[in-house]
């Protein structure tokens, strides 16, 4: 009798441990994908400011600014060109996809509903409605960078002029300078005799363009020097940021001009 008893009890544990190895097994399966390869989440500094100039139907732009913090929360400002009293704010939190490198951003379009972004090294895709990239002429209209922010708000020193090393001396009344205002998109600076101010748009992948500038009227020494770089100015269609240093171009021609970071105390 207690060796029936015994194999009863053998047979029932055994039964048990493979119904608990079921379990298991089903709960893996259900288990929600973990990304464990490389990804845009885990291999990238994706934090940061991206900024850039998005496609709008009924105006010049939409200016785009995306803050990205570490604990996935966001803040967005975004401003239609063109039109008066028309800047909107955004804040909340963002989640990553399964596979690590598309973002959503809750409440941060029109009539709040949340937008997709892809992740790339220092750039933000904004996707369609079908969560797909737009291709085509106009896929690069739709990218943020990290670099267009880089370039606002900076003092930037003119160390160089169509190849040329600009060297200070005593005809110049202060160094030739610009400082590119994140708020109101405004260019002021100083040419090498006199004052400059107008307006600048940085669009996406690094394109920028400088429009109404205008300069006070005062004669100097320096004036050949300052006519070489508002022309550079207008000219100016893209641009570089390496460290602290911004250079702009024309195309794929030699640069334009070059400047230096200027931190002040």
């Amino acid at each position: 009798m207690k060796k029936l008893m015994l194999v009863v009890f053998i047979f029932l544990t055994g039964l048990s441990l493979s119904c608990n190895q079921s379990k298991k097994s089903q709960n893996k399966e259900v288990a929600e994908p973990v990304a464990t390869a490389d990804n845009s989440k885990n291999s990238l500094d994706w934090d940061g400011v991206y900024r850039g100039v998005l496609p709008c139907a009924d105006c010049p732009g939409i200016q785009t600014t995306i803050h990205l913090n570490k604990d996935q929360s966001f803040r967005s400002t975004v401003r239609y060109l063109g039109k008066e009293d028309n800047v909107f704010e955004h804040s909340g939190n963002f989640t990553w996809n399964a596979e690590g490198n598309t973002i959503t951003l809750s409440n941060a379009g029109n009539n709040n509903q949340p937008l997709n972004y892809f992740v790339g090294e220092n750039t933000l895709t904004q996707l369609d409605m079908q969560g797909q990239k737009v291709t085509g002429e106009r896929a690069t209209d739709y990218v943020l960078t990290k670099a267009n922010y880089a370039i606002v708000e900076k003092y930037w020193k003119l160390t160089e002029l169509n190849g040329k090393p600009v060297v200070m001396d005593s005809a110049f009344g202060r160094e030739p300078h610009i400082i590119l205002k994140d708020h109101d998109n405004r260019v002021n600076g100083f040419a090498g005799c006199n004052s400059l101010s107008g307006y600048y748009e940085v669009r996406s992948m690094d394109r920028i363009s400088f429009s109404k500038i205008a300069t006070t009227k005062m004669a100097c020494p320096k004036l050949d020097l300052e006519t070489e770089f508002l022309k550079a100015l207008e000219s100016a269609d893209n641009f570089n940021v390496n460290g602290d240093e911004l250079i702009l171009n024309k195309a794929r021609m030699a640069p334009l001009a070059r400047f230096k970071t200027v931190y002040m105390k």
